[in-house]
């Protein structure tokens, strides 16, 4: 079955639902973006998150000692590497499950995956966060289904495809579920819908 991240979660709210809807997967981010939350922030809405779903904290080229502080006070169980993060770097994180971001553009980009084998790969498209998708044809053939995380422009009306075509072990949707800039319950649970009936 394909697991559900529902990343970029700011608000209380959005987790009252998100905790009926149980998705496997939500994502904090303290990277800078739209987004971004502050660490007390991230702390209240981890406490009121349901323990059947797991928070993932996302970062781009932080420094180690803040990760950490963060991973642990929030209570994180996957990290998730946007910028330029080598293997020396998450291998500093060995209690955690790491996910590493790979922006794609065009088959050359997957020569970024390869210091990153036995870890799960994020693939995003290009500019990631800009809610378009990248040709999924691109990674078709790399055969890394169990290792893939999707995630660039998905929404209700792509999602299935995605999975017929890529069979990733999860697909993470953060703009192609909002309305106006903010988490839309009703599309979190249509997404969620058809991604439970498909797989």
């Amino acid at each position: 079955m394909t697991k559900i991240k529902i990343c970029g979660v700011t608000r209380i709210e959005e987790i009252d639902y998100i905790n009926k809807f149980k998705p496997e997967y939500i994502g904090f981010i303290f990277a800078k973006s739209k987004r971004q939350v502050s660490l007390d922030t991230a702390i209240r809405l981890r406490h009121r998150l349901s323990k059947e779903i797991k928070s993932v904290g996302v970062f781009a080229d932080q420094e180690i000692e803040k990760v950490e502080k963060i991973a642990q006070k929030v209570g994180l169980d996957v990290l998730q590497f946007h910028g330029q993060e080598d293997r020396s770097y998450i291998n500093h994180f060995k209690e955690y499950e790491v996910w590493k971001a790979i922006l794609v553009s065009n088959k050359r980009e997957l020569f970024k995956m390869y210091p990153y084998k036995n870890i799960r790969l994020l693939f995003d498209s290009e500019q990631g966060g800009s809610g378009k998708p990248f040709d999924w044809n691109i990674i078709k053939k790399c055969h890394l289904e169990k290792q893939i995380i999707l995630a660039g422009g998905l929404d209700c009306d792509n999602v299935v495809e995605a999975i017929q075509k890529l069979h990733p072990f999860a697909v993470d949707v953060s703009s192609g579920v909002e309305t106006n800039g903010v988490k839309d319950a009703q599309k979190v649970k249509k997404f969620i819908k058809k991604v439970r009936e498909f797989s």
